[in-house]
Parts: structure tokens; sequence; C-alpha cells
């Protein structure tokens, strides 16, 4: 006689966490905080996203979100709610966004693997 044994399936877990598609080091996420700190009223989070237009055809988006948008991706990152539209997604797959202060300048700077050629200017990109 052969017994069959059947896994117990736990509907009360929470959502597996997804890797996001872009990531944030701890420079830029401490520069985001202390930016959001001084708007009133505080936002909810950040929104990174890829636009049309520039020189190459894409650009790189930031903005502050009160709540994210009904096609958004959320994310977690140090504390920091992270907004990603579903277009987007696929252009920053794996892109790194990093804050920098130099002699010449200082700003968030993204390393994405999906670029193929920027411009000029380096404002701009195609993939």
């Amino acid at each position: 006689m052969a017994t069959t044994t059947v896994p117990e399936v736990n509907t009360n877990t929470p959502e597996v966490k997804k890797t996001p598609p872009v990531s944030l080091t701890a420079s830029a996420v401490s520069k985001v905080k202390e930016i959001m700190g001084q708007q009133n009223p505080v936002p909810a989070g950040l929104r990174i996203g890829v636009v049309g237009g520039g020189c190459s055809g894409f650009s790189y988006s930031m903005q502050f979100e009160n709540a994210a948008g009904m096609m958004d991706k959320t994310f977690e990152m140090d504390g920091l709610k992270v907004f990603v539209d579903a277009t987007s997604v696929m252009y920053l797959n794996g892109c790194l966004v990093d804050y920098v202060e130099t002699l010449e300048g200082a700003g968030f700077k993204f390393e994405n693997p999906n670029v193929k050629s920027t411009c000029g200017c380096g404002s701009s990109f195609s993939v």
C-alpha cells in the first residue's frame, strides 16, 4: 500500500520581494533622503524612470512622488520607497544610481548596462 503526502500550502505568506530593476548606492539613498527631508510636505518616495527625448533618444528622470501610480512597481531601499513605471523597468534593469561629488560638480550618476551609446553631453542615451 503506497502513501501519498500532500505538501501543506500556506496562503498567508507575504509576496516574495522581487529584485529591483534599479539599485541606489548608500550615498544616493542618503542624498535623496536629505533632499526629501527639506520638502514640505515630505514626499512618499522617489520616482526613477526613462523618458523619450535628448540627443540619443532617451533620458533619465528622477522626481519625488506622494504615491505610487497604478502601473508602478514599488521597491524599498534602506527605508526609501522607489517607484518605477512598468515601461521604464525594462530600460533600467541592472542600473545602478550613485551620488558623486567632485571638484567639477555633484549629482546623480546612472550606470546602466543596457545603454548602447550616449550623447556627447552625457544627458541622454540609446538602447
